[in-house]
């Protein structure tokens, strides 16, 4: 693998602020991010790229290359939490194995916008179509994991209502801004995009370095949450969003996608939810004990993903698109 992928990762400004919140965390510095502040950045930079990704969807229109990209993020989405069910089932209880499931057949936003960054710095295109695969990834998970629940636990029916986990499922408050903001960049398109580049472009760097050095901090926090654990789970963490990357590589090479894309689909099969499906997990499965699955995605594959496997799934892509 080309050592120069890894390291001009690592140089790029956000990274080094995620190593920095770390870091403040490990020698006990002072330093926090006010509650309110991180929910804003999240919420801004879901806005962003949705708004950019409809602006250029509707340059490129709706292909057949996008329908099949869209099918295949959605059954990616409501295939990885089965298979991965099964794994963990080796080692735990069915409600600790469906919620860690449902959160690796989830996504990332945070982790598709760090590889967006870093194909913008690389100079390396990409359609903003996967901004709809990525929106369209987030709650299959949650319904699969609920299905798992019911199927392979013995303690009667499971006393939550349907209609309201298909409600927070697909319209939880990132799924429905970046959904929003997809339909409005569509809609208004290059106008749009004129109107509100200084707002979306010019300060998308800055609000994303900014929110990672709090994803620093609280990923370096969770890292005790790892001694409960233990190897398997922290082994289960880095290999299966390796696994997935490949698979997603394979079906973008089958579909044909362009470089950038096959990288920004490899990264939503291969990253974890750390935000949208704890939250359902916490309602509809108490029973699950949270510092597992949200530990795992958030102190294990996070920081794996946007230290060491965008690269490496870049470094894939470019034996293989050859």
């Amino acid at each position: 693998m080309d050592a120069n992928l890894i390291v001009s990762n690592i140089l790029n400004p956000p990274v080094l602020f995620f190593f920095l919140g770390m870091t403040a965390v490990f020698v006990k510095s002072d330093l926090e991010i006010p509650a309110p502040v991180p929910k804003l950045l999240s919420l801004y930079l879901l806005f962003a790229i949705g708004f950019k990704g409809g602006v250029e969807l509707m340059k490129s229109g709706v292909t057949q290359e996008v329908v099949l990209t869209l099918v295949a993020a959605v059954l990616m989405a409501c295939v990885v939490p089965i298979y991965t069910f099964f794994i963990l089932k080796l080692k735990l209880d069915t409600y600790d194995a469906a919620a860690i499931a449902a959160t690796y057949g989830s996504i990332s936003a945070v982790t598709f916008i760090t590889a967006s960054a870093f194909l913008n710095e690389l100079g390396i295109n990409f359609d903003g179509y996967m901004v709809a695969a990525l929106a369209l990834m987030e709650s299959p998970a949650i319904i699969v994991g609920l299905i798992l629940v019911n199927l392979f636990t013995t303690d009667g029916k499971r006393d939550f209502s349907w209609p309201e986990v298909l409600r927070d499922a697909f319209l939880n408050s990132s799924v429905f801004l970046l959904v929003g903001s997809l339909l409005i960049g569509f809609l208004t398109g290059e106008h749009g995009w004129q109107v509100l580049e200084p707002f979306t472009q010019g300060m998308f760097y800055g609000v994303l370095t900014f929110f990672l050095l709090d994803m620093g901090l609280v990923a370096a926090r969770r890292i005790k949450d790892l001694q409960k654990t233990g190897v398997f789970l922290i082994s289960f963490a880095i290999l299966i969003p390796i696994v997935n990357a490949v698979i997603g590589l394979a079906i973008a090479k089958v579909i044909g996608m362009p470089q950038g894309d096959a990288l920004l689909f490899a990264v939503l099969c291969a990253s974890a939810s750390y935000i949208a499906v704890p939250a359902a997990m916490r309602l509809t499965v108490p029973e699950a004990n949270p510092s597992l699955y949200v530990s795992t995605a958030l102190a294990v594959t996070f920081p794996f993903n946007i230290i060491v496997g965008i690269p490496l799934y870049l470094y894939g892509i470019n034996l293989f698109w050859r």
